[in-house]
């Protein structure tokens, strides 16, 4: 759902843009390690939709489906932090977080709600701004996410905080859909983590002993996933539901959101560690993850429509393997720049016609 995940960091003016899709700038040269691990992570997100039909059928398709999903929109929030800890609400910034969040949610919004209408044989379907579907919430969230950017930067102890708020979120099943506030309070603490930390932390990645560690303890993780299946509901890596709503006991949420959290962080940085540092063939592609990311959700919705993984070649493993590559090969298209540059009047429009002109002092 969801510069991913051997240069150091940028520096904060970086964060200008969002954080899912940043445009170079001039003068400016792009980080390789963030692009390489947006791009791995939107990679992730794609097989992980692509996997879902496959879920049932299959004990190994759904641990991998859970060890996915319990770090690849974490690692992809903690960037987003990382890369908005220079926002101020000046009105620069306020302005590109309307055109480079709000208008794709809104165009991507109606386009979702009028798609999976056409798909589910409901022309009437309702159009609902407040209730983020499909991909679209990570957008809303995002916008909530970076508004409250200098309250985080104000408060004391913001990561304890950010805790408490998701920790309460799984104890309240009346949050409602609303902007998708319950995906969004329970992700809160991944999106302030990376506002807190400094290109030290992620030059701590590249030391040879945690890039080797970081492969057994994924071995383990998927051992784990794999043993977890019949003995845990993975929808709690979907942290959008009350710990009521998934029939367990209240108490369980607050001690979830802190287990999944410590397990999500560790993941992810496992996974940084393991993303390439140079240049490589898809460094390119990691500034336009925010495409690939939005615009893959049609073919998955449109495959769904098409009841394909009913189909008995998809039930074994050659068919799941074909459906991974087939989902990786796609969204790599979809992050390319031809189509980024058809979609960018939607996904980057400057509108300077709807903003005021900004006096120098």
């Amino acid at each position: 759902m969801p510069r991913s995940p051997g240069q150091a960091p940028p520096p904060p003016a970086a964060s200008d843009r969002p954080a899912t899709d940043q445009a170079a700038r001039p003068g400016k040269e792009r980080d390789a390690f963030f692009d390489n691990a947006k791009f791995l992570a939107i990679v992730l997100v794609a097989m992980g939709h692509a996997w879902e039909p496959l879920r049932g059928d299959s004990r190994t398709v759904t641990a991998l489906y859970t060890l996915v999903y319990a770090f690849h929109m974490p690692a992809f929030i903690v960037i987003s932090g990382y890369f908005s800890r220079s926002f101020d609400a000046a009105p620069g910034r306020v302005k590109r977080l309307l055109t480079g969040v709000a208008v794709p949610y809104i165009v991507f919004e109606v386009a979702y709600s009028v798609f999976i209408g056409w798909s589910e044989g409901d022309p009437d379907r309702p159009i609902s701004l407040l209730d983020p579907l499909y991909l679209t919430w990570f957008l809303a969230a995002l916008f909530i996410w970076r508004l409250t950017t200098p309250i985080w930067k104000l408060v004391r102890w913001p990561l304890p905080v950010a805790l408490g708020i998701a920790m309460l979120a799984t104890l309240s099943p009346d949050i409602g859909t609303d902007l998708d506030l319950q995906r969004t309070l329970q992700f809160l603490p991944f999106f302030v983590a990376g506002l807190l930390l400094r290109a030290e932390h992620f030059q701590l990645l590249r030391h040879r002993t945690v890039r080797a560690l970081a492969v057994p303890v994924f071995l383990c993780a998927a051992v784990t996933a794999y043993w977890a299946v019949p003995r845990m509901n993975y929808a709690w890596f979907f942290h959008r539901s009350s710990a009521e709503e998934l029939a367990a006991p209240a108490w369980y949420g607050p001690v979830m959101t802190l287990a999944l959290f410590g397990c999500s962080m560790v993941l992810a940085a496992c996974f940084l560690a393991l993303v390439p540092r140079r240049r490589t063939w898809f460094t390119a592609l990691g500034a336009g993850t925010l495409c690939g990311y939005l615009l893959h959700g049609f073919f998955i919705k449109a495959a769904d429509h098409w009841h394909w993984a009913d189909h008995a070649f998809f039930q074994r493993p050659l068919g799941a393997i074909t459906v991974t590559l087939v989902a990786g090969a796609g969204v790599t298209l979809l992050c390319s720049a031809p189509v980024r540059r058809v979609f960018r009047c939607v996904l980057e429009p400057r509108m300077e016609w709807a903003f005021r002109q900004q006096q120098k002092v």
